[in-house]
Formats: structure tokens, sequence, C-alpha cells
């Protein structure tokens, strides 16, 4: 076989197939660097690096050439820069493969010269690095290959070709060889390495220009008030592309794999952003099915595996308006391991076979999602959903008002209140406009004393100091929402005065708090990194530098992955630490958020209006308001009213109450005593600069308290319920978080409380099933459709988000992907979807022993707390008939959250994750975990030793540990009996042990640490100095993932997932869903029938008010707008029209 003529054979780009044989400088290499005795199976690989010593020493190179050197055959060479400047190419390096790229003062002729030479495999073609120079030859390129540009002119100014140089300037446009250039338009240099573009704006904008410029320190550009173009040099001018301020950077590593981040623009303000640490902040983002066909374009038609190019996203389309060449992705851990893994499986796959050294290409379990079912086939995984509560939050606080100035009027107007009845505000100038009106009122009550302001005076002052807290408005922290009441507002609570008043009003309802927590972002992003265990290849050391498969899937175009966030800030701040855990994403959340998580407050799928209850939950609240109300305790007809379906939580729960009002008249006087300890605390000299978990004070704290206590035991003397879920929210809170204050009774207080909040909270959302049923409808049933169509679209192989199969060589399964849909949301919309699987008859609990287990687990669990997560995953048995039920498998999983306070003690036992599988029992990696001096054995957890003791984070358990504290106690013993010897290992470290699939006969087999994923998890946040408390608190919330946070916190550990079916088909779940939302549409409708009755006897109200006219109308859909008008006497809306109907459909 001849070696190769012309340019060498490549991976990327090459013209030949042949590949070359031995020859006598091959030998020559061979025993030049070994040795003539040396086996030739110890053969090395050489990958020479040919570059300008600064990239060659650059940080992404050497963490990228750290990784290639721990391929066994690979050895890497890096050419000196003396060497490469000063020395002929004879005297260069000899290598088996070069990596040799242009810059600055770089040799290009020379490293030209080598590889004809010497005829290495080329990573980066060379000849093509001279045509990247040329801003004019890329765009020729990019046309050639049909990628879509901006539109542009050159301009040459060469003597040789005058036609070339044409150009007529005006004071808005430019005409470069007859094309028109309207401004704002773009000045590029035609050489690449001329970084001085201009952008020209038009004169009404002011006029001027930007003039961009490599990074200098923080600036990447300069505002100029000159609006004239170069007269000097030839450009390109194109038209500029609206990106909204975002540029994307797309970085390749051969045709297969592509990372994509984004930055602001430097033609926004020249202001470079950079995080805490100096570094330019970076937002990671997805590339769409075109885009990442684009890249792969872009990689071969230059021939350069490793290689960056810009994208603008404009109007709804992707331009390529650079390609850089050899670029490389900075400060990312995830890149370095992918390039390594693919830059060195590309050299053995071309090198191995011709110098006889033993290598197979390896077929990891990432390549293809391929797992093992619970029914012993293989199958692969298609769809994962997932829809998560938030993570650990401030507790939320909320302040009624009812309002009548018109100056409360005037803004529900303006802001178009009127249209719907009901208006939120939450925007910063919004929030100001408020704050000015409590303001005003504020100081006419000063001024004038008998000034008619019906206000009170103490709901103002609080609702100026709320919207006064931290000196700006910033985040999602803080809303005010106004609602039309015809008639005033009912007196219900201590809030609000005795006396009744006639005429309009605005119910204003002001909350605040309720932001995720340090601890919060801890669990949220810890819980991302264990999701991806659930995807093929992704088990065991998912921060180990081998990669997991959901991250290769990811990066390899054959992850379909979408994150929806409610509005609320804690909802949307969870979505992106998550979305960090499990991407493998650094540096900030905020532009993780911008850039991963898309807001879905659109049709009510994630957010709910917790202030518009539905009758049935209105008659639900009412019916528990009456039951616990009651001075007796507890007879066998309440237990019957409040626990129909039996629940052993709920039941428990009542046990532990026995008296409902004797219970809160203890938790109000439990109260009392906070306070007052808080005020001692607040008269202590010693108290005063103490501060609090989040940077609460004491004052804060105290605010909290005294509201509850003042809000809970009405002026009537009976108490009000609504407020139990927010004394169990602060008391959690507080013992979690500021146990440090050594609070007397607020265990106590914790335990009652939650026994209240275990009946009040779920109950809130149904009491018998259909109730239940009726009210989870009414919450999540477009989230309902939404999983449906998730389904659906999957089992469908919708052409979304997949390489076209013309552009798939070297993808193992280039047709196939696995769809991810994870919806982040609140506590309403998790449980109503829990009730709607539990009571909306997906299997017959009497025919499905399975289920019936599932359900008995589900009904004693006592809360969904904090990141509780409802999983759906859907398999595809390719070997199945695809007409047959057999070929689409659908696996529900389920886990209640965060660990609470004794809940080691008492907390229901599920039967693991997919249980029956035996092939993933064995593929799965426990832990030991050692506490003092027993051992516990758990799985897929993180230990990371303390202070002697050892805390984790366990998020999937298999079902042989998964039992209670006796039958764990002796299998502690077995496995003591099995390693007498063993003890704990040194601080910082993990230990993993791989157990069989007999428990007992099992074989503990010790490996080695993780050891990047120790030394970034001792950098993290919350691993800082043990407080005090931690024992008690360890007693209390179990073990925990970190202490010290901030000094005084503990981050609980998260529950393992539980399997509740693992053998339903596709055609099971999807009959089941289409009756749900039949069924629920229906039931909508009535509802929806009624509230537009009332919609139009609203408008008849407003406009009778502001015409002094009664008015019509035939409408047959709800009103979209709405005249408004400001407060007035009320007057009676005269009978409807005869002409008034809904239209059934």
């Amino acid at each position: 076989m001849s070696k190769s003529s012309g340019l060498p054979r490549l991976l990327i780009g090459s013209e030949g197939g042949e590949s070359r044989e031995l020859d006598e400088r091959d030998m020559r290499n061979i025993s030049g660097h070994y040795g003539e005795d040396e086996e030739e199976s110890e053969r090395q690989i050489v990958v020479g690096i040919c570059s300008m010593m600064k990239k060659s020493k650059s940080k992404p190179m050497t963490e990228i050439l750290e990784r290639l050197c721990k391929f066994e055959y690979i050895t890497v060479d890096i050419f000196p820069e003396e060497v490469i400047l000063n020395e002929p190419v004879e005297k260069w390096p000899l290598c088996d493969c070069l990596i040799s790229f242009h810059s600055k003062g770089f040799p290009l002729d020379k490293a030209v010269n080598y590889a004809k030479l010497r005829n290495p495999l080329l990573i980066n073609d060379l000849n093509m690095q001279y045509f990247i120079q040329d801003r004019r030859e890329v765009y020729r390129i990019l046309q050639e290959e049909g990628i879509d540009l901006p539109r542009y002119a050159v301009l040459n100014r060469d003597p040789d070709r005058p036609e070339e140089c044409n150009l007529v300037e005006s004071e808005d446009h430019v005409e470069v060889n007859g094309e028109v250039f309207h401004k704002p338009f773009v000045e590029k240099p035609v050489s690449a390495e001329d970084h001085n573009v201009y952008i020209y704006y038009p004169t009404s904008a002011g006029g001027g220009s930007q003039r961009l410029f490599r990074k200098i320190g923080s600036r990447s550009s300069v505002y100029s008030p000159e609006s004239t173009v170069r007269k000097t040099g030839s450009y390109i001018y194109e038209e500029f592309m609206p990106t909204d301020g975002t540029d994307v950077k797309v970085y390749t590593v051969g045709p297969d794999y592509a990372h994509a981040e984004a930055r602001k623009s430097p033609a926004l303000d020249g202001k470079v952003e950079r995080d805490s640490e100096g570094k330019e902040i970076r937002y990671p983002v997805m590339l769409t099915a075109m885009e990442k066909l684009v890249a792969r374009k872009v990689c071969l038609a230059f021939k350069q595996t490793v290689c960056g190019f810009d994208l603008l996203r404009a109007n709804g389309h992707s331009f390529v308006c650079d390609v850089n060449g050899f670029s490389f992705v900075k400060n990312s851990m995830k890149y370095y391991d992918d390039c390594a893994k693919v830059l060195g499986n590309m050299v053995m796959r071309e090198l191995a076979p011709q110098f006889h050294i033993p290598w197979s290409i390896p077929m990891e379990a990432e390549d293809i999602p391929i797992v093992p079912t619970t029914s012993g086939t293989m199958m692969e995984l298609r769809c994962v959903i997932a829809v998560i509560r938030h993570g650990d939050r401030t507790p939320k606080q909320k302040m009624k008002m009812e309002v009548r100035n018109a100056l409360f009027f005037d803004l529900f107007e303006k802001y178009g209140g009127y249209k719907n009845g009901k208006l939120k505000l939450k925007k910063p100038k919004q929030l100001q406009e408020v704050l000015d009106i409590a303001r005003q009122l504020l100081a006419e009550l000063v001024l004038h004393n008998d000034c008619e302001i019906e206000e009170k005076k103490s709901k103002l002052e609080q609702l100026k100091t709320v919207l006064e807290m931290y000196g700006h408005f910033s985040g999602i922290n803080r809303k005010v929402q106004l609602t039309y009441m015809p008639n005033g507002q009912p007196k219900a609570s201590s809030e609000e005065e005795d006396v009744l008043k006639e005429g309009p009003s605005l119910l204003l309802v002001l909350k605040w708090g309720g932001e995720l927590t340090p601890a919060g972002r801890v669990q949220a992003e810890e819980l991302g990194r264990a999701f991806r265990c659930m995807y093929p290849g992704g088990q065991g050391d998912y921060a180990g530098f081998p990669g997991c498969g959901l991250l290769r899937l990811h990066s390899t175009y054959r992850h379909d992955l979408k994150i929806y966030a409610s509005d609320e800030g804690r909802v949307q701040m969870t979505a992106a630490a998550f979305a960090k855990g499990l991407l493998a994403l650094e540096g900030e959340l905020t532009p993780i958020l911008v850039q991963m998580v898309k807001s879905a407050n659109m049709n009510g799928l994630l957010d709910s209006d917790s202030d518009s209850l539905t009758d049935c939950q209105q008659r639900v609240k009412a019916r528990l308001h009456e039951i616990m109300q009651k001075k007796l305790d507890f007879s066998e007809e309440d237990y019957n009213k409040l626990a129909p379906t039996g629940s052993p939580s709920l039941v428990n729960s009542m046990e532990v109450i026995v008296n409902p009002v004797r219970t809160c008249d203890r938790v109000h006087t439990l109260i009392k005593s906070l306070t007052c300890q808080i005020c001692k605390r607040l008269e202590d000299p010693k108290s005063a600069d103490l501060q609090l978990y989040h940077s609460e004070t004491l004052e804060l704290m105290l605010q909290r308290w005294s509201k509850l206590e003042r809000d809970f035991r009405m002026k009537n003397g009976r108490y009000d319920i609504s407020k139990i879920p927010d004394i169990y929210d602060c008391v959690k809170y507080d013992t979690q978080h500021n146990s440090s204050l050594d609070l007397e009774d607020t265990l106590e207080l914790f335990r009652l409380s939650r026994a209240l909040a275990d009946i009040i909270i779920p109950q809130e959302y149904g009491i018998t099933k259909a109730e239940k049923l009726d009210i989870a409808s009414a919450y999540c049933l477009p989230l309902v459709k939404k999983i449906q169509l998730d389904l659906q679209r999957t089992h469908e192989d919708e052409a979304v988000n997949k390489l076209h199969p013309l552009y798939s060589r070297g993808v193992m399964s280039p047709g196939r992907h696995v769809r991810t849909r994870l919806y982040f949301t609140s506590e309403s919309h998790v449980h109503s979807l829990l009730n709607i699987f539990r009571y909306g008859g997906l299997l017959d609990e009497q025919k499905d022993e399975q289920w019936k287990q599932a359900i008995d687990y589900l009904s004693a669990v006592t809360e969904l707390n904090y990141m509780t997560q409802i999983v759906i995953m859907l398999y595809e048995d390719n070997n199945k008939d695809p007409s047959s039920e057999e070929r689409f498998h659908v696996e529900l999983h389920f886990s209640p959250g965060v660990k609470g306070c004794k809940d080691e003690d008492n907390a229901p036992m599920g039967f693991g994750f997919r249980p029956a599988s035996s092939e993933v029992c064995v593929s799965l990696t426990p832990r030991i975990i050692f506490i003092s001096d027993h051992i516990t054995l758990l799985s897929f957890g993180i230990y990371i030793q303390l202070s002697k003791k050892y805390c984790m984070l366990d998020h999937f358990q298999h079902s042989h540990f998964i039992c209670n504290r006796t039958t764990r106690s002796r299998q502690t013993q077995a496995v003591l009996k099995t390693f007498p010897k063993m003890s704990p290992t040194e601080p910082g470290t993990v230990t993993r042990v791989m157990p069989n699939a007999s428990f007992i006969s099992s074989e503990l087999l010790s490996m080695p640490a993780v050891k990047r994923f120790s030394v970034s998890y001792a950098r993290h946040p919350t691993n800082g100095i043990v407080h005090r408390k931690s024992v008690m608190m360890s007693l209390c919330f179990g073990p925990c993932v970190g202490a010290g946070f901030e000094g005084c916190s503990l981050v609980p550990s998260i529950y393992p997932l539980e399997t509740l079916h693992n053998s339903l088909s596709l055609k099971q779940v999807d009959e089941f869903l289409t009756t749900l939302c039949k069924n629920g549409s229906e039931t909508q409708f009535k509802r929806l029938k009624c509230k537009w009755t009332n919609a139009f006897t609203f408008i008849i109200t407003l406009t009778t008010k502001k015409t002094g006219v009664f008015v019509c109308a035939d409408t047959s859909s709800p009103p979209s707008t709405v005249s408004s008008a400001g407060p007035s006497s009320p007057s009676v809306a005269g009978p409807a029209s005869s002409n008034f109907r809904f239209n059934s459909e």
C-alpha cells in the first residue's frame, strides 16, 4: 500500500481513504525512541504539540494533555518554541500524530513543510489554516457549504482590482460595490488577525460607532463619536444582526461533538462581565438541531478537528460570523474530559492498527442508551420526565389589607387590573409605585390625623417596611397582588377590622420571603449530579474522569433536554442549580437560569393562583376549619370525616393531636414563649451582632414569630388553621438553620405543628378521593396534558434535536435520542400530580400487588418536602413488534424529597429503585458509611468524613438495603463478619463497595476514591466548620450533606427514589392520561362557565358604574377588554339579556 500523497489522511475532511504502511522512517522512529530490542507491543504513539509556547502551556491545553496521557499507549511531546522558530524542520522532534495550529508569530510555513516531511496524522489541517486567516476566504467557504451568513459585501482596496473598490458613503448608509447597507452595519478588516471591528450607528440613535478590539483588562470595546467609515485598508461590510446582547461561541472536537457557550456581546457596552474569580462569564447553551449540523459542516469544511466559531442568533435564525480555528473552552472540567477522550480515541483508532497495538474501540454504555429492564431484557431509554419541587427556602410571609384609597384604584386601572379583576405587581417600577403610595398616605396621616384615610396605619407601615427591605428591588423576592372586591372584603381573621364597610374595595396581598437558601442550592445541585445515574453509562463515579452517559449523550447531540420552571424565584433558581449539577456546568446560577431554564407561566403549566380557589377547595377548607375547631377529642366520626381514605400518615397525626383545639392552645403558648425568648436575646448586649442564617437578624426573626402569634389566634378566640403551614414552615426553618440560638421547647413546637400540618396541607387538596381528583385537575391539567404529549412525541420518534442520517458518520446511534423534560414547580402541583396517579385509576390495587404496595408506601409518607420528585421513564424494546404493547415500557418512580426531623425513626420504607432488576443491582455502586463504631450500608451515596462522622446524600437505594433498623443491624453484622479488620478511611475520602446479587454472600471490593470529586467537595461552601450544635441536629435531621453553612446550618439529605411501578405499558399510561384529561376538561369547562358568568356580571357592574347605563353584550367567551373605572358606589345590575349564551364548543 503506498503512502498518501498531498494532504495526509485525516479523521476529518480527508480526501483519501487509504492508510499508510510502516516505512523506514517509522522503523527509525521506533528504534530511535524505544531501542531495537523493545517489544513491538509496547510501542507508544507519540502525539506532538507544535505551537507557540503561550498556547502549548495554557491551562486548557495542559488540562487536556494531562488527560490524554492517561491513555496507556499515548505519549505527548511538546515541541520547544526555540526549536520551532530557530531549527530546520529536519531537526524537529519525531511524532506519529501532530497537533499544530497558527497563532501570532507562529511559522506556519515550517509546520506545513514538517508535515510533508514526516507525514504524521494531522488533527487540524495546516493548509486550511491559511484560509482561516483571511475573512474573505472564510466567508467564501461558508457560503459554498450552504451555511447561513449575515448579508455582506467585500471592499478590496487593491490597485490591480479597481472594480472591487466602489464605496459610496451617505449619512445613514454605505453602498459597497452596488450593495447598500443601512446603519447599523459592521465593518471588519479582511485579516482575521485584526480584531478592530467597528459598528456604525444611525443618526436617529445618536450616530457614532462602537469600536471592538481584543480584550484589554475588563474592556472589549469603546464608543466613539466618529461616524465615517475607514478610508484605508480592505474591509468586509455586513448587516448588523440584533442578538439581544449575546454572542454564542461553539467549540467542536470532531464533527460529532460540540460545546456551546454564550457571553455578553462585546458590542453591548464594552464591559467584560467577570465572576468573583475574575473570569469572563460564559453562559452554557444548548444548540438546536440545525446549529448542530452547522457545527458539523464547519468542522468538516475547514478540516479542523478542534475548531471554534461564532454564532449570531437573530430573528429566529442562526448565522456564522467568524471561524477561529483551533480553540478550546476555558474552565470546564467536563469539556477537558470529553475533548481528551474524543482525541485519544481518534488517535488510537487511526494509528493503533498500524503499529500493532492491542487496542479496540471502546463500546461504552454511554454510546447507546441501553439498559436492563426489570424483566431481564435489554431496552433503550427514550424519555425521562421529572416533576420536582423547589429546594429549601426561607419562610414565606404574607400580609393582607383591604384598600379603598383612589391612588390604589388608579394603579389598578393603570396596569389593566379591570381586565379580569386582579393584578400582579412584581417589576421594580411597579413595586416602587406601591411604595410611593404607602409613603404618601403615611405622610398625610402624620400631617393630618383627622384625614379620611381608611387604610390602617399599622398595615401601611408594614407595607412600607417590607418594600424598603434590601434597599433596592431586585430578584423575585417580593410581589403585590390586587383583587377587585365589588362589595368589599368579608372579615374572617384578626388581621382585618371588625366593622363592615360598603362599596367596592381592593384586596392587597403582599408576599415576601420564600427565597431559595444556600442549602437549597446545594440540595438541587447535588440532586442534579445524582440524577445522571439514572441514565445508562452513568452509574458509579458520576464525577470521575470517565464521565457519564448523560453528559456524553448531551454533548453528542443525542440528548433532547428542556427545563421548565414556574415564575417563582425559588423555583427558577432550583432549576438552574439542578441544571448545573446535571450537566456539570460551572459558574454562577444566574447565567444558567437565563440560558437554560424556560419560564412556564403560560397556560397554568406550572403556576397556580393560590388566591383563586375552586369552589371544591373552598368547601374543603371550610370543612377542615370546622373539624379542627372542635374542643373535644377526635371521635370515630372525625376520623371518618377527616381521613376517609384511611391514610396511615393522617391517622398517625390525628393520634398525636388527640384534641385539635387543645393542641392549638399549646402551639400558641409555645409561640408566645418563643417570642419572649427572642425579645430577651435582643435585650442582651451579647446578641447585638448576632447574625442568623441567610443574613437574617433577630429583629426580623421576631417579626416573623410575632406576626404568627397575632394571626394564629383570632379576636374571637378561635384559631385560624390556615396559619398552621406557616408555623410549621418557620419552626422547621429555625430548627434546621438557627439551632445555635438554643431556644427552649423548639422541638416540641416542631412536633406539634408538624402533626397539624401533616393533616392540613395534604387535606387542603381534597379530603375524599373525588375531591382530590377535582382539585388536582384544576391545578395541573395543563401539566398532565404536556406529560402525555412528551411521551407521545418520543413514541412517534419526532425528528427534533437529532442528527440527519446524512451527517451521522461516527455516531453509533445517530437516529436515536433521549428526551428529558424537567418541570420545577411548587408544592401544590406536586400534591396534585401525585393525587392523580394515586386516585385517578391508573391501576387496580386489588389486582396488581406492586401497585398496592406502592399505594401503601405513599399513604405512609407524611410530607412532600423540598426536592420531592415524581419521575416517569420510558423505554423501548427494539426486538418487539412496533405495534405490540410490549414495545414501550414505562416506569414510575417517586421520592418524598428532603429528610425531615426524626424521619429516621418512622420513615416509610419502599422497595428501592427498579428493585426487580438484578442486572442493575450489580451495576450500582453502594458505599459503606461509618458512624462511630458501627457501619451502615447504603447505595449511591456520597460520603465525606467531617470530624470523624460521615455525611451523605443517598439518592438511589437498592432493595437489599431498604429495611428497618433491626434488619439493617443484622445486615451490618454480616458485613462486619466478612470484613473484621475494616476501619474508617481518612477524612475527606469516599469509600465504595460493589455487592453481588446475593447480599449475605457478597464480596465487598474496595475501590479507589474519586479524587476530583473529593477536591471539589472540599471546596464547597457547605464544607465549613462543624458547629457545636451539629451533633444534636444530626440526631434530629439524620445524615447530612454538609455542615457549617454560614456558620450554623446543615443541609439534610434527600430520600432515594423509590419505584412505584416498573411494568406499565405506554398504551396503559396514554389511555389513563387521555381519560383523565377528558374528564378534567369537562370539569374545567363547567368551572370556567361559572367563572365567565361572574366575569360578565363584573363587566356589567363596571359599565353601569362608569356610564350609569346598563349594557348587555352577546358573548360566548371570557372578556378580553374591559372599560376601567375608579371606585364609586356600587349599583345593581339588571336581569341578564336573553341573548347572553355560552358556546358549548
